[in-house]
């Protein structure tokens, strides 16, 4: 069988990225990372947020090319059913596909805002009211996943929705997000998942830079 490769970008920078990664990571599909440089021309665009479209992370498996992350999480559950991407009740499922799409197309103003930076911390960053009217939205989605799921993760075991708003959580902490204890407690979670240790620890030793994402705000 043709070897399995997830391409990626920066993973200190690239939120698609990482929900990508994760996303493979809770399949347990065996993959090879192969990484796009941030100093090419389109990778960079992207990751500024000026590119029309997200081509990074892409998925190669059996001779089948997925570029698109919710696309990677569809396809994932359809390889990897018994692996739980999605809850096994049709309405959870409803639910999970739901604030994914809404993680997937919308926030723009928390995208432009608090960018992904895992390297940055920005104590008392202060926040716009376009992005703050999104981590309301965001904190809302999770509290009401908290009551009608019990936790401890939005859909009560690991989802491809925790995947797709795993790097909010990273940027609730670059940017200092003021959160209740619920879903700081979340956040906390999150951050320690072994893979989320793995992912951060890479970011952290990654030479290339992004001077437009590391000015002082």
């Amino acid at each position: 069988m043709a070897e399995t490769i997830l391409t990626i970008s920066s993973k200190n920078y690239s939120s698609w990225s990482l929900r990508g990664w994760l996303l493979c990571r809770m399949a347990g599909v065996e993959f090879v990372e192969e990484v796009v440089s941030v100093d090419d021309p389109a990778n960079r665009a992207e990751l500024l947020l000026l590119s029309p479209s997200i081509l990074v992370p892409c998925l190669t498996h059996d001779g089948i090319t997925i570029w698109d992350t919710l696309a990677i999480a569809e396809y994932l559950n359809e390889l990897r059913p018994k692996a739980g991407l999605l809850p096994p009740e049709r309405p959870a499922r409803a639910c999970c596909r739901s604030i994914c799409g809404e993680m997937h197309s919308g926030f723009a103003n928390l995208r432009s805002a608090l960018p992904m930076n895992l390297k940055a911390r920005h104590a008392g960053f202060k926040i716009w009211s376009g992005a703050q009217a999104d981590i309301d939205r965001i904190t809302t989605i999770w509290h009401e996943c908290f009551t009608n799921y019990h936790g401890p993760y939005l859909f009560g075991k690991l989802t491809m929705a925790d995947a797709m708003y795993a790097p909010v959580v990273t940027r609730f902490l670059t940017y200092d997000v003021k959160l209740d204890q619920e879903c700081a407690g979340y956040c906390e979670r999150i951050m320690a998942l072994p893979d989320m240790v793995a992912w951060c620890e890479a970011a952290m030793i990654e030479p290339d830079e992004l001077e437009e994402l590391d000015m002082e705000f």
